[in-house]
């Protein structure tokens, strides 16, 4: 399960970055950007689909959740169409992973940039959610900002360690985290 914090990618990601997500007035902290089959080693992606494009009810259900129509659909064709489910199932199996973490307090709401390092936004993570695994949660950045967090939960969304995501823990001393805006 990777959760987003969509002001870090817009500063990331420039001029390519999701115009959906990044110039909308949304207050969006912690989203979904996606959830995928994850092998000890690497991902199936791209897998064959007679549905490649993603209802437009699972649109406006997933939206709230997943900052775009774009995002979405991607991640259905990239991910969702190698997890073996149906769109309504791979969707429905999302947004119960999501339901099952608890965005810390304090990154519910930023109201100017924050510092922060890793090692911290991770552990904030571990204490808002009892039992998940330490080595199964992975903050990412990019540059200079902060990303997401990474976690792996089982087919039955229990926690697991993970050690190739664990692996990809984000190395800068410190990230910056982009205010939400708007709300």
């Amino acid at each position: 399960l990777s959760l987003g914090w969509p002001r870090g990618f817009c500063g990331a990601g420039g001029g390519g970055a999701n115009r959906q997500q990044c110039a909308s007035g949304r207050p969006y902290a912690f989203v979904v950007h996606g959830l995928w089959p994850q092998f000890e080693r690497g991902s199936p992606a791209d897998c064959p689909t007679a549905d490649p494009d993603v209802d437009r009810a699972i649109v406006a259900d997933i939206l709230p959740i997943m900052p775009s129509t774009g995002l979405i659909r991607y991640q259905w064709r990239k991910h969702g169409s190698c997890s073996g489910l149906s769109q309504e199932d791979y969707f429905g199996v999302l947004r119960a992973a999501r339901t099952r973490i608890a965005i810390p307090a304090e990154f519910q709401r930023l109201g100017a940039y924050r510092t922060v390092r890793a090692d911290d936004v991770e552990a904030a993570f571990l204490r808002s959610n009892q039992g998940l695994e330490k080595d199964g949660v992975a903050v990412t950045c990019d540059k200079r900002y902060l990303r997401g967090v990474r976690i792996c939960p089982t087919k039955g969304l229990e926690s697991r360690a993970c050690p190739e995501i664990d692996r990809r823990d984000c190395r800068l001393d410190k990230a910056v985290m982009p205010p939400v805006r708007g709300g």
